[in-house]
């Protein structure tokens, strides 16, 4: 007995903690219900219309006091709205929430069997959160009675909840839309002129700062229809408000390129460098804004532009001030403008944080404030665009004289000039011409026999290269002949080494005179020698040269009247019959002649036509080891 008598006092010392029910008369069209209504902090999220009813939660709604707005916070808050009307007012009323930019909205009326959702807000289209086309949320309330009516509202968005509360009939509220769009439209028309008349002056000039004044009264634009809902209602009316043309976004990519423009049109980079590296780093933190929005992090990504105040307004005005303290007449312009933007802006800021309440005198504020701005902002690209031009002049002026007083001088020393240009260019010919011939002379020292002038085993490996692949694409044969002067130790031991050099050049005549003008003959180094054949007969070939070479090299050579007489042995290999690459066909035929000099020396052996033992060869440690031969 004694719980139940304190339950029934509770209940009645917090009932009369709670606001009293609205009654409307005939002017109440237009009233701010924020005076009526009672706040609740939803810190968990998970409260549901149906557990409102519990008298434990109705306790713990607190009257509003006329506040529209509790700044950013991660929870949802619950209105309760308690409305009846007098005896003389209509029965119809329409609910406006005026917070247009608002993320998510519901609103929860009684039925006959508890309570039916409307849900608003940028989560939805404009047309399924509205019950009339209006720019901001408009509901239709059920008829009312004397009786009071007890609603609910359930408003979210951790970028700022905001929720200004009017009572209209629908006929004032047509009235005061058609005031509204006037005037907005006026603001609109007076951005959307001085964006497409700088528009067509950076076209004419291409000059970067016209370019970012473009970028930065277009964001602005969109900014402004956005928070006004005319953007919602008109230009993306068929789908919920994507991230990127949100209320954070918008804004980000707005004060991205007004921090462009302020480098731009300031030239913070060569005049004001720490006011430049602040605006820096704020188009940085205005890039993670938006992507943090993106990936759903809304709350940090509203902190993050509120605080971007401490470094990109003292950067914007810093550097504004000293520009006009150093002479810089559009940075006077921009100061105005910038100033009109920055209070602006703290009103908006004061408005997110739920420090300053909603109202209609600051609701106008920063579009005219951006309007105002714009028009200034062109006055100083003017002015910039004038100084530019006279600072041209002069310097056209300056360089008239200059050029005035070179071409004197070049008319007074032309004789003499054309006379060194003369002398200079013949030496530079002579010296092209020895650094040419002394060019070849390298090129041909590295690929040829300084003795017989023959291809250099160097050479040989890379047109073999060359060789192959060509072979191999023709479908055709190539082969390798290795050639080695028998018996020509003793010749340079009995009448030494000049006899030795006479009978090496000599052979290497005989030896290009055999063969056709596109085989290569190489000295592989001493008395060893190489000859490339190529083509379609190639193999045939091989064994007419060989047949000749027997033949011709047999012959004496006579050095001092002293006839020096010495055979060779050849040794051959087919690509690709024998190998595939150069260094087993360099093996192959260095077998293929150790089996010449087995059968006695002064012969022609052909890879697989002859099988005697083949010795443990080391011509591939040859090949591959330049100093191998010598």
């Amino acid at each position: 007995m004694k719980s139940l008598v304190s339950l029934l006092l509770c209940l009645c010392y917090f009932s009369g903690l709670q606001a009293a029910p609205l009654l409307l008369d005939g002017r109440s069209s237009g009233q701010l219900l924020n005076g009526q209504i009672e706040l609740l902090e939803d810190r968990d999220g998970n409260l549901s219309v149906a557990d409102l009813a519990r008298p434990e939660v109705q306790q713990r709604f607190q009257p509003a006091a006329g506040k529209a707005s509790v700044g950013q916070s991660r929870h949802p808050w619950w209105i309760k709205l308690q409305l009846a009307r007098g005896a003389a007012a209509p029965a119809q009323w329409w609910l406006e929430a005026g917070s247009v930019t608002q993320l998510d909205l519901r609103l929860y009326l009684p039925t006959h069997d508890g309570w039916s959702e409307r849900q608003s807000g940028e989560r939805v289209s404009f047309s399924d959160g509205r019950d009339h086309a209006y720019r901001r949320m408009l509901f239709r309330l059920p008829a009312l009675d004397e009786t009071a009516q007890t609603l609910y509202m359930r408003v979210y968005d951790p970028a700022g909840n905001s929720f200004p509360l009017r009572i209209w009939q629908l006929d004032d509220l047509t009235q005061l839309a058609t005031e509204e769009n006037l005037v907005l439209g006026v603001i609109y028309g007076i951005i959307a002129a001085l964006l497409l008349y700088n528009l067509f002056i950076f076209i004419s000039l291409r000059d970067s700062a016209y370019f970012w004044y473009v970028l930065t009264t277009a964001g602005a634009l969109l900014f402004i229809l956005s928070m006004t809902g005319h953007g919602f209602q008109y230009l993306w009316p068929d789908a919920p408000v994507p991230f990127w043309l949100d209320r954070v976004t918008l804004p980000s990519l707005w004060g991205f390129c007004a921090c462009r423009f302020t480098q731009t049109l300031l030239q913070t980079r060569r005049h004001v460098r720490w006011a430049h590296h602040l605006l820096s780093m704020a188009l940085v933190c205005y890039v993670l804004a938006v992507c943090l929005e993106a990936f759903g992090q809304r709350l940090f990504a509203a902190w993050l532009i509120a605080l971007l105040s401490l470094t990109s307004i003292p950067a914007a005005l810093g550097s504004a001030l000293l520009r006009w303290r150093q002479g810089d007449v559009p940075a006077l312009l921009y100061l105005c403008g910038y100033g009109l933007i920055l209070g602006s802006i703290s009103l908006l800021l004061m408005r997110t944080t739920g420090l300053l309440q909603p109202a209609t005198w600051n609701a106008y504020v920063f579009p005219i404030a951006v309007a105002a701005e714009s028009i200034l902002f062109s006055f100083a690209l003017a002015y910039r665009i004038q100084m530019l031009k006279q600072e041209r002049a002069h310097a056209l002026e300056q360089a008239d004289r200059e050029k005035t007083a070179r071409l004197a001088q070049m008319q007074a020393s032309a004789e003499e000039l054309q006379v060194a240009v003369h002398q200079r260019t013949a030496e530079l010919a002579r010296a092209n011409l020895k650094l040419s011939a002394r060019e070849r002379e390298l090129q041909h020292a590295a690929f040829h026999d300084p003795l017989t002038d023959l291809a250099n085993r160097r050479y040989l490996i890379e047109r073999a290269d060359a060789a192959m692949s060509d072979a191999q694409r023709r479908h055709e044969s190539l082969v390798l002949m290795l050639i080695d002067l028998d018996h020509f130790k003793p010749i340079n031991d009995q009448y030494g080494h000049d006899a030795g050099d006479l009978l090496l050049h000599t052979f290497a005549q005989r030896l290009r005179e055999q063969v056709r003008a596109h085989d290569l003959v190489a000295r592989l180094g001493g008395d060893e020698f190489a000859v490339l054949i190529s083509g379609a007969d190639a193999p045939q070939h091989a064994r007419d040269i060989a047949v000749r070479l027997l033949a011709e090299l047999a012959r004496p050579v006579l050095y001092d009247e002293q006839p020096l007489t010495v055979s060779v042995s050849i040794g051959a290999a087919l690509f690709p019959t024998h190998a595939e690459q150069f260094a087993g066909l360099y093996k192959a035929a260095d077998e293929a002649l150790y089996r010449a000099k087995q059968q006695g020396r002064s012969g022609f052996v052909m890879q697989g036509e002859d099988s005697p033992p083949a010795p443990p060869s080391t011509a591939l440690d040859v090949f591959e080891a330049p100093g191998g031969l010598t």
